[in-house]
């Protein structure tokens, strides 16, 4: 099998390897840095860590976001407008990190990073007190720097895997990859879909065939019924516009912590020891009144 094994020194692995031994499926929440504001991102962050959320990744804003839907496109375009930077979002990790153990993955495409220049990145994203980097655009054939230069400071680089990916990718995939291997549930961008993709259970038995590390499972994921599917595939769901959605939606930073929160809670509770499709249908009946 390809792929790192898990490192229980990072944060990222410690944390799955105490949901491997929960039997608990993880809950990634995925939410844009600087919108509507790096402080109110500190808030949401906590607010979503304490809720339950295992992991979190931090979006951070770029112009052209031609892998995510609309839901996060408007937070990129918010988050931008306020002045947000890549800069900004490390001062943003290193602020939560001293009020929060919760793993922290920054979210990017290549180009703020490679005009940060990657040593530079590298080495201001450890001292921040990030765990892993997830470069959306970035194909692990062309990788071989950014790794070092993350490897090198002790960061997981975390790549995607996709529903078109064949097997001999898959492995190449998985074997520049460490933390977990994020698998995209189906082909398209970001956004919240009323249903799982059919062919998911077969491509995420190709996953788990190249690879020891967890399997992530996102793009699409929003509701508690997905969450208790996952249960018996993968290792984490990751929810991001539909957590997005929530932010956009509330009128002040306190009600856009509170409604993160509320919508991680129902989440999380639906990956506990695989809660039954009856319990997750009923959570999101709730979710919805």
């Amino acid at each position: 099998m390809g792929g790192l094994e898990p490192n229980a020194r990072t944060r990222i692995g410690r944390r799955f390897e105490e949901l491997r031994r929960s039997g608990d499926l993880g809950l990634v929440a995925y939410l844009t840095a600087g919108d509507p504001s790096l402080e109110a991102t500190r808030q949401i962050v906590l607010a979503a860590s304490e809720a339950g959320a295992d992991v979190v990744e931090l979006g951070v804003p770029f112009s052209d976001p031609l892998a995510d839907g609309p839901v996060i496109q408007r937070a990129s375009e918010r988050a931008l407008k306020g002045g947000t930077t890549l800069r900004g979002v490390l001062d943003l990790v290193r602020v939560i990190r001293e009020q929060s153990n919760v793993p922290l993955v920054l979210f990017s495409y290549f180009n703020p990073v490679l005009q940060f220049g990657l040593e530079t990145f590298a080495a201001c994203a450890q001292s921040a007190g990030a765990d892993g980097t997830l470069i959306t655009d970035l194909p692990p054939e062309d990788s071989s720097d950014y790794r070092m230069a993350l490897r090198s400071r002790g960061l997981d680089t975390i790549f995607l895997a996709a529903p078109t990916t064949g097997e001999v990718r898959m492995r190449q995939i998985a074997s520049v990859s460490s933390g977990f291997l994020y698998v995209i549930s189906r082909t398209g961008v970001t956004g919240e879909r009323d249903s799982l993709s059919d062919d998911l259970p077969a491509l995420l038995r190709r996953a788990r065939s190249t690879t020891t590390l967890p399997l992530a499972v996102g793009f699409g994921v929003s509701l508690p019924g997905h969450v208790s599917i996952l249960g018996g595939l993968a290792d984490a769901a990751v929810v991001g516009s539909a957590l997005v959605a929530e932010v956009e939606r509330a009128s002040s930073a306190d009600e856009a912590a509170s409604n993160v929160a509320a919508r991680v809670r129902l989440l999380k509770q639906a990956g506990i020891h695989g809660m039954s499709r009856r319990e997750a249908a009923a959570a999101e009946r709730g979710s919805e009144t």
